[in-house]
């Protein structure tokens, strides 16, 4: 789980970097996107999709080198907010055949699986520890 949240993360942030340089057959859609929302300012879409990457990258990044709690936790919250900002440009993406948006849900459940289970692993470890000065 936790390696394909990797590559969906930095494969994201590739894509989009490709797409902004026109270096894919998708011809420019993160912009056709945006304007199709209603920012049809080249400046603006522009900022809007850098600081998309950038997150992206980021937290690809902090998945791969410090997988736990707080990666998890940022993933999740930066997913919630990338997916309320999809929803309030295009919330037609929700009905989109290739389910765009609706993938999250699935992201989201194995990133709260994972800070789940995190989390009860660092319990243990910690009661373990405790029981262990006990003796």
């Amino acid at each position: 789980m936790h390696a394909t949240l990797v590559i969906v993360w930095l494969g994201t942030a590739a894509v989009s970097a490709l797409d902004y340089f026109g270096l894919s057959s998708l011809n420019h859609e993160g912009a056709r996107l945006l304007t199709d929302g209603g920012i049809s300012d080249t400046r603006w879409q522009a900022v809007l999709i850098w600081s998309g990457l950038l997150a992206d990258l980021l937290i690809g990044l902090a998945l791969l080198l410090r997988p736990g709690r707080a990666s998890y936790r940022a993933a999740l919250w930066m997913m919630v907010a990338m997916t309320a900002v999809g929803t309030a440009l295009q919330p037609a993406l929700w009905l989109h055949p290739l389910g765009p948006l609706l993938k999250n849900l699935p992201i989201a459940a194995m990133l709260w699986f994972l800070l789940q289970t995190e989390k009860s692993t660092n319990t243990a470890n910690t009661a373990g520890a405790a029981d262990g000065l006990e003796s």
